[in-house]
């Protein structure tokens, strides 16, 4: 099963779900749900790319790190993301988000303001990895 996302209901927030075959793959699809809520993935083309580096053993707190990272480093370079790679590698996580710079043909959604550890679970589910958290909008 190639990576999928969906949200979930909570009151005053918004929850994401990332899923995929590996734990990486759902962090990817974490964190395309969460740009989603800012801005039509179809209207973002990807010609600038930013990166992300971080340590962290436990999965659930590397899934906020990862998608908070994301969001650092959207806003301080004025960026919409829409494509995601991460790999993770000896306590390592590596990851890559293509985007570009808003513009008015792209429609503003939603603010996210940050992934929190509401909701937060990151485990397998049938035979695949689902990878969850609220984001605060």
């Amino acid at each position: 099963m190639s990576a999928s996302f969906d949200y979930f209901d909570h009151d005053a927030d918004v929850g994401v779900v990332g899923r995929g075959a590996t734990i990486e793959r759902a962090f990817e699809a974490a964190a395309a749900a969460m740009f989603a809520i800012m801005a039509d993935p179809a209207a973002v083309r990807p010609i600038e790319t930013v990166r992300v580096e971080f340590v962290e053993t436990d999965p659930e707190f590397a899934l906020v790190t990862w998608l908070n990272r994301l969001l650092a480093e959207a806003r301080t370079r004025g960026l919409a993301l829409t494509r995601f790679r991460l790999r993770h590698e000896n306590g390592r996580w590596i990851g890559e988000a293509d985007g570009q710079p808003w513009h008015s043909g792209i429609v503003p959604g939603t603010e996210v303001k940050g992934a929190t550890l509401t909701g937060l679970r990151v485990g397998p589910v049938g035979m695949n990895v689902e990878a969850r958290c609220v984001v605060d909008v």
